[in-house]
């Protein structure tokens, strides 16, 4: 069921719909003491996203709060407390660590590695040329081979990547494919079926999200209305063909790192995943149908338990948007599954074994917030793409607190506490208040368009920067403790020789395969998107025939175009 008329009412009336004792304000001077005077707030104490905290919680800040409505129990609507019954008691959270550098040879190694020790998920980050749609040998690639993950140009690539992973025994396989999302969904199929594997077997977990590459990100290609039907794209194939993947992650840890607060980082991403939702309705598929496959994917921040209301309050939202909105009952479908990866924005480059503790209080915040999927950083993640041993501590440290704390044998252990129940109640009116701001103003589509998500961001951003800067935000090592010594901690660098290798390897496999297959597969791929239809099976021929990302991305800049950025968002 579409939208009705009403939707900006229901969101505005759903922002209201919690009468608070006590009002966490924004405002970093004043805070209300119990008699309900307001007064300044010397000692600045406030979470990360400025509410302003009384000195304690008591059962009077929650007098108007209902437990069976809002809380419920875990496994039942509105999912406050967590989307399982269980939750980790039956099931660990999938530690899928982000890795991928130099060329798909290397990468295979550190996938095999983290396999070895524990890890039960493939993350592969993607260099910038793949993301952009660039093959190696591009002009523009140069010095950016293999940097930041991987280089993929084929589907050689891809298969020598995955080479000795058996896909049906890692617990999900995960990219951050976005602009290119469906092509990085045809490789892995044709993978599949080229090793004997029905999608059905092994899981995919595609980031696939453009609308934040606009505001956030950068790694766009196409103008936001082209982008959004690729997504949608890839999205109906899996509908339709590979039902238990998990074709689009909507994403609101770009918003965060961006500079935003918890209120952008959860009302952006939910209003992207409106935006594609209606867009999947408007192509006829049912909620049922894609609304399970979704997931979203946010940030985890410093503020310890702020961090942990926001995944309670970000699950609620979306099991009422569903109902409301879509009118769907259907408990799959209101269910939100969230990937979290900790704050790489919060690591340091100065004192960066600190950077240990910091990853494992925010992975503690993602367990204690009941997540399903968890990527930790590494410690030396300011200075370099990670070594063998950092991302080692890194996993462990996942593995720890599954193991050892106690923290999985209890589904929301910090269920009922009157601060985290008013916190979470306070994050969700504000996320309520800013969707509807991006409902009347046309949705999350035209507010980018319009510079309103990057405009919201960019002040945020100053204001946090402006905190640490006088010192009001403490950073350890940075404005206060700091040591004045240089720390030397050794680097992981790619090897330079890698971008040589990677050409070679190119150029190679544009003389082995059969070039003719690869211009019908062009071809077919310009023909679909000419009668605007579903690219995902001409995408599969293509890639089968060894077409390279850049030469199918050539064809979708004939088709759509590139888009350039406004000057008055530069």
């Amino acid at each position: 069921m579409a939208r009705s008329d009403a939707t900006v009412v229901h969101l505005y009336e759903f922002s209201h719909s919690h009468k608070e004792t006590k009002d966490m304000s924004t405002n970093p001077t004043q805070k209300e003491s119990a008699s309900g005077t307001l007064h300044e707030d010397k000692k600045n104490n406030r979470t990360l996203s400025g509410y302003i905290l009384p000195n304690v919680y008591t059962a009077e800040d929650l007098k108007d709060f209902n437990p069976a409505q809002e809380l419920g129990l875990p496994g039942q609507y509105p999912y406050t407390r967590g989307i399982d019954p269980e939750m980790y008691r039956e099931k660990h959270w999938v530690m899928s660590q982000y890795s991928g550098f130099g060329t798909a040879r290397e990468s295979n190694e550190r996938f095999k590695y983290l396999i070895a020790k524990g890890g039960s998920g493939v993350g592969i980050a993607l260099d910038l040329p793949t993301q952009l749609g660039m093959d190696s040998d591009h002009p523009q690639a140069e010095g950016e081979v293999g940097r930041t993950g991987v280089a993929i140009d084929s589907l050689r690539d891809v298969e020598i990547m995955l080479d000795g992973i058996p896909l049906d025994k890692v617990g999900i396989i995960r990219t951050t494919a976005n602009a290119i999302g469906p092509i990085a969904l045809a490789w892995l199929l044709a993978l599949g079926e080229k090793r004997g594997y029905p999608p059905s077997s092994f899981k995919v977990r595609l980031q696939n999200d453009v609308l934040k590459e606009f505001v956030a990100r950068g790694t766009h290609i196409f103008p936001p209305g082209p982008s959004v039907k690729l997504c949608i794209d890839a999205l109906e194939h899996c509908a339709h063909h590979a039902s238990n993947w998990l074709p689009l992650t909507a994403c609101g840890s770009h918003m965060r790192q961006a500079g935003g607060k918890v209120k952008h980082e959860l009302g952006f991403a939910l209003a992207n995943a409106i935006a594609y939702s209606d867009e999947a309705i408007s192509r006829g598929l049912k909620m049922e149908e894609f609304a399970p496959t979704l997931t979203f994917h946010f940030l985890i921040h410093k503020d310890f338990f702020e961090e942990i209301a926001k995944f309670r309050a970000a699950r609620r939202i979306w099991a009422k948007l569903v109902k409301t909105r879509y009118g769907s009952d259907h408990v799959e479908s209101q269910k939100m599954h969230i990937s979290a990866y900790t704050a790489g924005v919060t690591l340091t480059a100065q004192q960066p074994l600190n950077n240990v503790t910091r990853v494992a209080l925010q992975a503690m915040a993602a367990v204690l917030g009941g997540v399903q999927y968890l990527a930790t950083s590494s410690h030396d993640e300011a200075l370099s793409l990670p070594a063998e041993d950092a991302v080692t501590i890194a996993l462990r440290t996942q593995q720890i607190i599954a193991h050892e704390t106690g923290v999985s044998n209890i589904a929301d252990p910090l269920g009922g506490s009157y601060f985290i129940e008013q916190l979470t109640n306070t994050i969700e009116k504000d996320v309520w208040e800013v969707l509807a701001q991006i409902e009347k103003k046309g949705g999350a589509v035209q507010c980018i368009q319009e510079g309103f998500y990057q405009q919201e961001l960019m002040q945020s951003a100053w204001e946090a920067q402006k905190e640490i800067d006088s010192g009001k935000q403490v950073v350890v090592g940075v404005n206060r403790f700091e040591t004045g010594e240089e720390i030397e901690m050794p680097s992981f660098l790619v090897n330079p020789a890698v971008e040589k290798e990677q050409l070679a390897n190119l150029a190679q496999l544009k003389k082995e395969r059969d070039n003719q297959a690869v211009q019908r597969g062009l071809a077919a791929i310009r023909g679909a998107g000419q009668k605007n239809e579903n690219l995902v099976p001409s995408m599969i021929e293509a890639v089968k025939a060894y077409a390279t990302i850049g030469e199918i991305c050539d064809v979708l800049r004939d088709l759509y175009g590139e888009f350039k950025e406004p000057l008055a968002f530069l």
